[in-house]
Protein backbone atom coordinates (compact mmCIF):
# COMPACT_ATOMS: atom_id res chain seq x y z
CA UNK A 1 0.00 0.00 0.00
CA UNK A 2 1.35 3.88 -0.82
CA UNK A 3 3.03 5.35 2.09
CA UNK A 4 1.37 8.77 0.86
CA UNK A 5 -2.58 9.22 0.44
CA UNK A 6 -3.43 7.97 -3.29
CA UNK A 7 -4.62 10.80 -5.78
CA UNK A 8 -7.92 8.98 -6.20
CA UNK A 9 -9.69 5.51 -4.75
CA UNK A 10 -11.75 3.78 -7.15
CA UNK A 11 -14.64 1.47 -5.56
CA UNK A 12 -15.43 -1.35 -7.80
CA UNK A 13 -13.25 -2.90 -11.31
CA UNK A 14 -16.56 -2.87 -13.61
CA UNK A 15 -16.69 -1.38 -16.95
CA UNK A 16 -16.78 2.13 -15.14
CA UNK A 17 -14.73 1.66 -12.52
CA UNK A 18 -11.32 0.00 -14.69
CA UNK A 19 -12.08 2.63 -17.25
CA UNK A 20 -11.84 5.35 -14.87
CA UNK A 21 -9.01 4.16 -13.33
CA UNK A 22 -6.81 4.03 -16.42
CA UNK A 23 -8.03 7.06 -17.66
CA UNK A 24 -6.65 8.92 -14.32
CA UNK A 25 -3.37 7.17 -14.48
CA UNK A 26 -3.29 8.53 -17.90
CA UNK A 27 -3.41 11.51 -16.27
CA UNK A 28 -1.01 11.34 -13.84
CA UNK A 29 -2.62 10.43 -10.92
CA UNK A 30 -1.76 7.53 -8.44
CA UNK A 31 -4.82 4.84 -8.37
CA UNK A 32 -5.97 2.55 -6.41
CA UNK A 33 -9.00 0.36 -7.28
CA UNK A 34 -11.11 -1.65 -4.90
CA UNK A 35 -12.48 -4.70 -6.06
CA UNK A 36 -14.43 -7.70 -3.82
CA UNK A 37 -15.12 -9.88 -6.40
CA UNK A 38 -13.29 -9.95 -10.05
CA UNK A 39 -11.89 -7.38 -12.28
CA UNK A 40 -14.30 -6.72 -14.94
CA UNK A 41 -17.22 -6.24 -13.12
CA UNK A 42 -21.08 -7.65 -13.42
CA UNK A 43 -20.50 -6.81 -17.27
CA UNK A 44 -17.70 -8.91 -18.07
CA UNK A 45 -17.78 -11.78 -15.21
CA UNK A 46 -21.73 -11.94 -15.13
CA UNK A 47 -23.61 -9.90 -17.44
CA UNK A 48 -21.92 -8.25 -21.45
CA UNK A 49 -19.73 -10.81 -22.59
CA UNK A 50 -21.17 -14.31 -21.49
CA UNK A 51 -24.39 -13.56 -22.78
CA UNK A 52 -23.05 -13.06 -26.08
CA UNK A 53 -21.21 -16.34 -25.81
CA UNK A 54 -24.52 -17.93 -25.21
CA UNK A 55 -26.21 -15.93 -27.61
CA UNK A 56 -23.51 -16.56 -30.25
CA UNK A 57 -24.02 -20.93 -30.24
CA UNK A 58 -27.89 -19.59 -30.02
CA UNK A 59 -27.53 -17.90 -33.42
CA UNK A 60 -25.55 -20.91 -35.35
CA UNK A 61 -28.39 -23.12 -34.01
CA UNK A 62 -31.11 -21.42 -35.94
CA UNK A 63 -29.28 -20.60 -38.86
CA UNK A 64 -28.20 -24.07 -39.56
CA UNK A 65 -32.15 -24.92 -38.66
CA UNK A 66 -33.90 -22.05 -39.94
CA UNK A 67 -31.55 -21.81 -42.91
CA UNK A 68 -28.82 -25.01 -43.61
CA UNK A 69 -31.09 -25.99 -46.47
CA UNK A 70 -31.06 -22.45 -48.15
CA UNK A 71 -27.14 -23.02 -48.31
CA UNK A 72 -27.06 -26.47 -49.26
CA UNK A 73 -26.05 -27.31 -45.48
CA UNK A 74 -27.64 -30.41 -44.05
CA UNK A 75 -28.69 -29.62 -40.19
CA UNK A 76 -30.52 -33.25 -40.10
CA UNK A 77 -28.94 -34.74 -37.12
CA UNK A 78 -28.13 -32.02 -35.63
CA UNK A 79 -27.19 -32.47 -31.87
CA UNK A 80 -26.87 -29.91 -28.90
CA UNK A 81 -24.77 -29.38 -25.91
CA UNK A 82 -25.57 -26.56 -23.83
CA UNK A 83 -22.65 -27.03 -21.24
CA UNK A 84 -20.11 -26.60 -24.25
CA UNK A 85 -21.36 -23.27 -24.92
CA UNK A 86 -22.03 -22.28 -21.32
CA UNK A 87 -18.42 -23.70 -20.27
CA UNK A 88 -17.29 -21.96 -23.42
CA UNK A 89 -18.88 -18.52 -22.17
CA UNK A 90 -16.87 -18.91 -18.62
CA UNK A 91 -13.58 -19.05 -20.51
CA UNK A 92 -14.46 -15.94 -22.48
CA UNK A 93 -15.01 -14.13 -19.06
CA UNK A 94 -11.86 -15.75 -17.54
CA UNK A 95 -9.57 -14.73 -20.42
CA UNK A 96 -10.87 -11.11 -20.29
CA UNK A 97 -11.10 -10.63 -16.28
CA UNK A 98 -7.34 -11.45 -16.50
CA UNK A 99 -7.13 -9.15 -19.44
CA UNK A 100 -8.62 -6.11 -16.98
CA UNK A 101 -5.95 -7.34 -14.62
CA UNK A 102 -3.10 -6.79 -16.99
CA UNK A 103 -4.34 -3.32 -18.38
CA UNK A 104 -4.30 -2.41 -14.44
CA UNK A 105 -0.72 -3.59 -13.97
CA UNK A 106 0.50 -1.89 -17.05
CA UNK A 107 -0.97 1.31 -15.94
CA UNK A 108 0.80 0.99 -12.24
CA UNK A 109 -2.35 0.90 -10.76
CA UNK A 110 -3.07 -1.00 -7.51
CA UNK A 111 -5.64 -3.54 -6.89
CA UNK A 112 -6.77 -4.10 -3.36
CA UNK A 113 -8.96 -7.54 -3.36
CA UNK A 114 -12.16 -6.87 -0.93
CA UNK A 115 -15.07 -4.70 0.14
CA UNK A 116 -14.81 -1.06 0.10
CA UNK A 117 -16.73 1.46 1.86
CA UNK A 118 -16.12 4.96 2.92
CA UNK A 119 -14.87 5.50 6.55
CA UNK A 120 -14.35 8.93 6.85
CA UNK A 121 -12.69 11.80 4.97
CA UNK A 122 -10.13 10.73 1.94
CA UNK A 123 -10.32 6.87 3.35
CA UNK A 124 -12.14 3.43 2.45
CA UNK A 125 -11.44 0.26 4.86
CA UNK A 126 -11.47 -2.00 3.18
CA UNK A 127 -12.61 -6.00 3.93
CA UNK A 128 -10.33 -8.80 2.37
CA UNK A 129 -8.17 -11.48 3.43
CA UNK A 130 -6.92 -8.59 5.87
CA UNK A 131 -8.42 -5.42 6.83
CA UNK A 132 -6.33 -2.00 4.70
CA UNK A 133 -7.29 1.55 4.92
CA UNK A 134 -6.79 3.32 1.79
CA UNK A 135 -6.11 6.63 1.75
CA UNK A 136 -6.91 9.01 -0.84
CA UNK A 137 -7.26 12.62 -2.20
CA UNK A 138 -10.23 11.51 -4.05
CA UNK A 139 -13.20 8.73 -4.05
CA UNK A 140 -14.75 6.83 -6.77
CA UNK A 141 -17.47 5.01 -6.83
CA UNK A 142 -18.39 2.45 -9.38
CA UNK A 143 -20.25 -0.33 -7.85
CA UNK A 144 -22.34 -1.14 -10.01
CA UNK A 145 -25.81 -2.60 -9.94
CA UNK A 146 -27.61 -6.43 -9.11
CA UNK A 147 -30.32 -8.15 -10.18
CA UNK A 148 -33.77 -6.92 -8.74
CA UNK A 149 -35.56 -9.58 -6.86
CA UNK A 150 -39.22 -8.66 -5.54
CA UNK A 151 -39.71 -9.17 -1.90
CA UNK A 152 -41.00 -12.57 -0.82
CA UNK A 153 -39.49 -14.20 -3.60
CA UNK A 154 -36.03 -16.31 -2.79
CA UNK A 155 -34.01 -17.29 -5.76
CA UNK A 156 -32.69 -20.90 -5.37
CA UNK A 157 -30.51 -20.71 -8.44
CA UNK A 158 -32.27 -24.05 -9.63
CA UNK A 159 -36.18 -23.11 -10.16
CA UNK A 160 -35.34 -19.33 -9.58
CA UNK A 161 -33.18 -17.55 -11.08
CA UNK A 162 -31.72 -14.30 -12.16
CA UNK A 163 -29.93 -13.52 -14.72
CA UNK A 164 -26.54 -14.38 -12.66
CA UNK A 165 -27.88 -18.22 -12.05
CA UNK A 166 -28.72 -18.16 -15.39
CA UNK A 167 -25.38 -17.80 -17.03
CA UNK A 168 -23.58 -19.92 -14.52
CA UNK A 169 -26.42 -22.67 -15.48
CA UNK A 170 -24.81 -25.74 -16.92
CA UNK A 171 -28.19 -26.62 -18.81
CA UNK A 172 -31.26 -25.65 -20.72
CA UNK A 173 -34.85 -25.40 -19.24
CA UNK A 174 -37.33 -27.76 -20.78
CA UNK A 175 -40.18 -24.90 -20.23
CA UNK A 176 -39.09 -21.84 -18.88
CA UNK A 177 -41.02 -18.58 -18.03
CA UNK A 178 -39.21 -14.95 -17.78
CA UNK A 179 -40.65 -12.52 -16.31
CA UNK A 180 -39.60 -9.00 -18.26
CA UNK A 181 -39.29 -8.35 -21.54
CA UNK A 182 -36.43 -6.17 -21.33
CA UNK A 183 -32.93 -6.92 -22.61
CA UNK A 184 -31.93 -9.44 -20.46
CA UNK A 185 -35.45 -11.11 -20.93
CA UNK A 186 -35.60 -10.83 -24.54
CA UNK A 187 -32.27 -12.22 -24.89
CA UNK A 188 -32.23 -15.44 -22.50
CA UNK A 189 -35.60 -16.17 -24.18
CA UNK A 190 -33.62 -16.32 -28.09
CA UNK A 191 -31.18 -18.11 -25.90
CA UNK A 192 -33.14 -20.83 -24.23
CA UNK A 193 -35.75 -21.41 -27.10
CA UNK A 194 -33.08 -22.42 -30.07
CA UNK A 195 -31.36 -24.51 -27.13
CA UNK A 196 -34.82 -26.79 -27.27
CA UNK A 197 -36.77 -25.10 -24.10
CA UNK A 198 -40.51 -23.74 -24.37
CA UNK A 199 -40.60 -20.39 -23.22
CA UNK A 200 -43.08 -18.10 -22.30
CA UNK A 201 -42.41 -14.39 -21.73
CA UNK A 202 -44.63 -12.14 -19.35
CA UNK A 203 -44.45 -8.71 -19.46
CA UNK A 204 -46.56 -5.85 -17.64
CA UNK A 205 -45.94 -3.20 -19.98
CA UNK A 206 -47.99 -2.71 -23.31
CA UNK A 207 -45.00 -3.78 -25.35
CA UNK A 208 -41.88 -5.68 -25.14
CA UNK A 209 -38.83 -3.77 -24.64
CA UNK A 210 -40.50 -0.65 -22.53
CA UNK A 211 -39.79 2.46 -23.59
CA UNK A 212 -38.23 1.79 -26.62
CA UNK A 213 -40.13 2.89 -30.37
CA UNK A 214 -42.88 1.30 -30.61
CA UNK A 215 -42.58 -0.10 -34.03
CA UNK A 216 -39.22 -1.62 -32.90
CA UNK A 217 -40.79 -3.44 -30.22
CA UNK A 218 -44.30 -4.44 -32.51
CA UNK A 219 -41.33 -6.31 -34.96
CA UNK A 220 -39.96 -8.02 -32.25
CA UNK A 221 -43.05 -8.88 -30.93
CA UNK A 222 -43.46 -10.72 -34.13
CA UNK A 223 -40.23 -11.99 -34.92
CA UNK A 224 -40.28 -13.77 -31.26
CA UNK A 225 -43.99 -14.83 -31.81
CA UNK A 226 -42.95 -16.03 -35.70
CA UNK A 227 -40.32 -18.07 -33.57
CA UNK A 228 -42.62 -19.85 -31.63
CA UNK A 229 -41.84 -17.53 -27.93
CA UNK A 230 -45.12 -17.34 -26.30
CA UNK A 231 -45.03 -13.17 -25.20
CA UNK A 232 -47.95 -12.26 -22.97
CA UNK A 233 -47.81 -8.40 -22.74
CA UNK A 234 -50.05 -6.20 -20.04
CA UNK A 235 -49.79 -9.25 -17.74
CA UNK A 236 -48.37 -8.99 -14.31
CA UNK A 237 -46.72 -11.24 -12.02
CA UNK A 238 -48.17 -12.00 -8.77
CA UNK A 239 -46.52 -14.90 -6.91
CA UNK A 240 -44.46 -18.04 -7.23
CA UNK A 241 -45.08 -21.22 -5.87
CA UNK A 242 -42.38 -24.27 -6.20
CA UNK A 243 -44.07 -27.60 -6.15
CA UNK A 244 -41.78 -30.33 -6.25
CA UNK A 245 -39.38 -30.00 -9.57
CA UNK A 246 -41.97 -27.59 -10.60
CA UNK A 247 -42.67 -23.75 -9.96
CA UNK A 248 -46.16 -22.05 -10.50
CA UNK A 249 -46.46 -18.78 -11.34
CA UNK A 250 -49.76 -16.50 -10.71
CA UNK A 251 -50.48 -13.90 -13.43
CA UNK A 252 -53.21 -11.23 -13.26
CA UNK A 253 -53.77 -8.52 -15.84
CA UNK A 254 -54.59 -8.64 -20.23
CA UNK A 255 -56.33 -12.16 -21.29
CA UNK A 256 -53.54 -13.93 -19.40
CA UNK A 257 -54.14 -14.02 -15.60
CA UNK A 258 -54.15 -17.72 -13.78
CA UNK A 259 -51.18 -19.72 -13.77
CA UNK A 260 -48.72 -20.81 -15.73
CA UNK A 261 -46.27 -23.99 -15.21
CA UNK A 262 -42.78 -24.47 -15.89
CA UNK A 263 -39.25 -26.12 -14.58
CA UNK A 264 -37.48 -22.82 -14.16
CA UNK A 265 -38.76 -19.15 -13.69
CA UNK A 266 -35.69 -16.59 -14.75
CA UNK A 267 -36.63 -13.04 -13.18
CA UNK A 268 -35.42 -10.23 -15.55
CA UNK A 269 -37.29 -7.02 -13.94
CA UNK A 270 -34.54 -4.98 -13.86
CA UNK A 271 -31.39 -3.77 -11.40
CA UNK A 272 -30.95 -2.08 -7.90
CA UNK A 273 -27.62 0.16 -7.34
CA UNK A 274 -25.37 -1.53 -5.13
CA UNK A 275 -25.51 1.51 -3.20
CA UNK A 276 -25.96 -0.23 0.30
CA UNK A 277 -23.42 -0.69 3.02
CA UNK A 278 -20.88 1.62 1.18
CA UNK A 279 -20.68 4.48 4.45
CA UNK A 280 -22.57 6.90 1.80
CA UNK A 281 -24.18 8.51 5.37
CA UNK A 282 -20.42 8.86 6.94
CA UNK A 283 -19.53 10.41 4.08
CA UNK A 284 -22.69 12.63 3.25
CA UNK A 285 -23.27 11.05 -0.29
CA UNK A 286 -27.17 11.76 -0.89
CA UNK A 287 -29.59 9.05 -3.04
CA UNK A 288 -32.78 9.19 -4.17
CA UNK A 289 -35.61 7.19 -2.99
CA UNK A 290 -34.65 4.21 -4.88
CA UNK A 291 -30.76 4.28 -3.50
CA UNK A 292 -28.94 5.54 -6.55
CA UNK A 293 -26.30 8.08 -5.87
CA UNK A 294 -27.42 11.84 -6.50
CA UNK A 295 -24.10 13.16 -8.86
CA UNK A 296 -24.01 17.10 -10.72
CA UNK A 297 -23.37 17.20 -14.04
CA UNK A 298 -19.69 16.32 -13.61
CA UNK A 299 -20.62 13.34 -11.64
CA UNK A 300 -19.54 14.76 -8.28
CA UNK A 301 -21.84 13.85 -5.06
CA UNK A 302 -23.06 15.99 -2.37
CA UNK A 303 -19.67 15.19 -0.56
CA UNK A 304 -16.72 16.80 -1.18
CA UNK A 305 -14.03 15.11 -3.30
CA UNK A 306 -16.85 11.84 -3.76
CA UNK A 307 -17.82 11.39 -7.13
CA UNK A 308 -20.19 8.96 -8.65
CA UNK A 309 -20.73 6.99 -12.20
CA UNK A 310 -22.11 4.28 -13.65
CA UNK A 311 -25.41 2.18 -12.88
CA UNK A 312 -24.85 3.90 -9.38
CA UNK A 313 -26.13 6.83 -10.20
CA UNK A 314 -29.29 5.88 -12.50
CA UNK A 315 -30.01 5.04 -16.27
CA UNK A 316 -29.20 3.96 -18.83
CA UNK A 317 -27.99 0.93 -17.00
CA UNK A 318 -25.11 0.08 -19.62
CA UNK A 319 -21.45 -0.77 -19.70
CA UNK A 320 -20.63 1.40 -22.32
CA UNK A 321 -22.44 4.36 -20.32
CA UNK A 322 -20.39 3.91 -17.46
CA UNK A 323 -16.91 3.65 -19.44
CA UNK A 324 -17.46 7.22 -20.57
CA UNK A 325 -18.70 8.26 -17.31
CA UNK A 326 -15.35 6.97 -16.17
CA UNK A 327 -13.76 8.65 -18.16
CA UNK A 328 -15.22 12.12 -17.95
CA UNK A 329 -15.29 11.67 -14.06
CA UNK A 330 -11.43 11.25 -14.27
CA UNK A 331 -10.88 13.79 -16.78
CA UNK A 332 -13.19 16.59 -14.11
CA UNK A 333 -11.05 15.32 -11.21
CA UNK A 334 -7.99 16.29 -13.31
CA UNK A 335 -8.93 19.95 -14.87
CA UNK A 336 -9.62 18.61 -17.97
CA UNK A 337 -12.06 21.27 -19.66
CA UNK A 338 -14.74 18.89 -21.62
CA UNK A 339 -18.45 19.05 -21.91
CA UNK A 340 -20.97 17.11 -20.28
CA UNK A 341 -21.80 13.90 -21.35
CA UNK A 342 -25.12 13.72 -23.70
CA UNK A 343 -27.07 10.69 -22.29
CA UNK A 344 -29.60 10.80 -25.38
CA UNK A 345 -26.14 9.87 -27.99
CA UNK A 346 -25.37 6.82 -25.65
CA UNK A 347 -26.85 3.50 -27.81
CA UNK A 348 -28.91 0.79 -26.28
CA UNK A 349 -28.45 -3.07 -28.27
CA UNK A 350 -30.69 -6.08 -27.65
CA UNK A 351 -28.71 -9.04 -28.73
CA UNK A 352 -31.15 -11.32 -29.85
CA UNK A 353 -32.19 -12.23 -33.68
CA UNK A 354 -33.11 -10.08 -34.64
CA UNK A 355 -31.04 -7.56 -33.15
CA UNK A 356 -32.43 -4.39 -31.76
CA UNK A 357 -30.88 -1.08 -31.37
CA UNK A 358 -31.54 2.68 -30.86
CA UNK A 359 -29.90 6.30 -30.36
CA UNK A 360 -31.81 9.27 -29.26
CA UNK A 361 -34.87 9.82 -29.64
CA UNK A 362 -37.73 7.57 -30.12
CA UNK A 363 -40.27 8.81 -33.18
CA UNK A 364 -43.25 9.90 -30.37
CA UNK A 365 -40.27 12.17 -28.03
CA UNK A 366 -38.92 13.77 -31.88
CA UNK A 367 -42.75 14.41 -32.82
CA UNK A 368 -43.34 15.93 -28.72
CA UNK A 369 -40.33 17.94 -29.03
CA UNK A 370 -40.18 19.12 -32.40
CA UNK A 371 -43.32 19.06 -33.97
CA UNK A 372 -43.69 17.33 -37.63
CA UNK A 373 -40.53 15.57 -37.98
CA UNK A 374 -38.88 13.96 -40.85
CA UNK A 375 -38.95 9.89 -40.84
CA UNK A 376 -37.46 7.46 -43.07
CA UNK A 377 -37.88 4.22 -42.83
CA UNK A 378 -36.18 1.63 -44.85
CA UNK A 379 -37.07 -2.56 -44.31
CA UNK A 380 -34.31 -5.31 -45.11
CA UNK A 381 -36.60 -6.92 -47.40
CA UNK A 382 -35.31 -4.02 -49.52
CA UNK A 383 -31.71 -4.66 -49.27
CA UNK A 384 -30.06 -7.45 -51.08
CA UNK A 385 -27.61 -8.11 -48.88
CA UNK A 386 -30.21 -8.83 -46.09
CA UNK A 387 -31.91 -11.10 -48.82
CA UNK A 388 -29.10 -12.67 -49.98
CA UNK A 389 -27.79 -13.85 -46.14
CA UNK A 390 -31.49 -14.88 -45.75
CA UNK A 391 -31.51 -12.22 -42.76
CA UNK A 392 -34.60 -10.08 -44.12
CA UNK A 393 -36.56 -8.75 -41.06
CA UNK A 394 -36.56 -6.10 -39.86
CA UNK A 395 -35.91 -2.10 -40.47
CA UNK A 396 -34.22 1.07 -39.97
CA UNK A 397 -35.92 4.23 -39.11
CA UNK A 398 -33.97 7.55 -39.22
CA UNK A 399 -35.50 10.24 -36.69
CA UNK A 400 -34.72 14.13 -37.87
CA UNK A 401 -36.02 17.75 -36.80
CA UNK A 402 -37.73 19.47 -39.72
CA UNK A 403 -35.64 22.33 -40.01
CA UNK A 404 -32.70 21.47 -40.95
CA UNK A 405 -33.60 17.99 -40.87
CA UNK A 406 -30.60 17.07 -38.50
CA UNK A 407 -30.99 13.49 -36.72
CA UNK A 408 -32.34 13.25 -33.51
CA UNK A 409 -33.06 9.35 -33.28
CA UNK A 410 -32.64 6.04 -34.77
CA UNK A 411 -34.10 2.78 -34.57
CA UNK A 412 -32.75 -0.42 -35.69
CA UNK A 413 -33.99 -3.62 -35.90
CA UNK A 414 -32.46 -6.63 -37.60
CA UNK A 415 -29.29 -8.50 -38.01
CA UNK A 416 -26.39 -6.00 -37.63
CA UNK A 417 -28.20 -4.29 -36.01
CA UNK A 418 -26.13 -3.26 -32.79
CA UNK A 419 -23.28 -3.04 -35.42
CA UNK A 420 -25.02 -0.54 -37.40
CA UNK A 421 -26.33 1.80 -34.88
CA UNK A 422 -22.44 3.79 -34.65
CA UNK A 423 -22.54 5.24 -37.46
CA UNK A 424 -25.95 6.82 -36.32
CA UNK A 425 -24.37 7.71 -33.38
CA UNK A 426 -21.23 9.53 -34.93
CA UNK A 427 -23.52 11.37 -37.03
CA UNK A 428 -25.18 12.71 -34.04
CA UNK A 429 -21.86 13.58 -32.88
CA UNK A 430 -21.44 15.65 -35.11
CA UNK A 431 -24.97 17.40 -35.80
CA UNK A 432 -25.30 15.42 -39.10
CA UNK A 433 -28.34 15.72 -41.21
CA UNK A 434 -30.62 13.27 -43.37
CA UNK A 435 -28.94 15.16 -46.37
CA UNK A 436 -25.19 14.57 -45.44
CA UNK A 437 -26.18 10.66 -44.74
CA UNK A 438 -27.59 10.52 -48.21
CA UNK A 439 -24.70 12.05 -49.63
CA UNK A 440 -22.16 9.41 -48.55
CA UNK A 441 -21.72 6.98 -50.58
CA UNK A 442 -22.55 3.48 -49.30
CA UNK A 443 -20.50 0.15 -50.47
CA UNK A 444 -22.66 -2.61 -52.05
CA UNK A 445 -24.19 -4.92 -51.08
CA UNK A 446 -24.36 -4.12 -47.28
CA UNK A 447 -26.91 -3.69 -44.85
CA UNK A 448 -25.14 -0.22 -43.62
CA UNK A 449 -27.15 0.83 -47.46
CA UNK A 450 -30.57 0.63 -45.24
CA UNK A 451 -29.07 4.21 -43.15
CA UNK A 452 -28.44 5.39 -46.46
CA UNK A 453 -31.81 4.64 -47.84
CA UNK A 454 -33.57 5.64 -44.60
CA UNK A 455 -31.71 9.37 -44.98
CA UNK A 456 -33.03 8.93 -48.27
CA UNK A 457 -36.38 8.60 -47.82
CA UNK A 458 -36.53 10.99 -44.77
CA UNK A 459 -35.58 13.37 -47.76
CA UNK A 460 -38.71 12.30 -49.53
CA UNK A 461 -36.28 10.96 -52.03
CA UNK A 462 -36.05 7.59 -51.63
CA UNK A 463 -34.66 5.13 -54.58
CA UNK A 464 -35.10 1.41 -53.68
CA UNK A 465 -38.02 1.28 -51.24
Amino acid sequence: MSAEPFDLAVIGAGPGGYVAAIRAAQLGMNVAVIEEDRPGGVCLNWGCIPSKALLTGAELVETLRAHGDTFGVSAEGLTLDYAKVQAHSRKVSERLCKGVQGLLKKNKITLVAGRGRIAGPGVVHVEGEKAVDVAAKRILLATGSSELVPKGVEVDGERVMTSREALASKSAPQRVVIIGAGAVGVEFAYIWKNYGAEVVVVEMADQMLPGADKDVAAALQREFRRKKIDVKLGTRFEELKLDGDLVRIGLAGGDSGGELEADRVLLALGRRPLSADLGLETAGVETDDKGFVKVNAQLRTSAEQVWAIGDLVGAPLLAHKASEEGIAAAEWMAGVKRPPLDHEKIPGCIYAQPQVAWIGLTEAQARERHGDVRVGSFPFTASGKAIASAHSAGFVKIVAEPKYGEIVGAHLVGAGATELVAEIGLAMTLECTTSEIAGTTHAHPTLSEAIHEAALLAEGRGINF
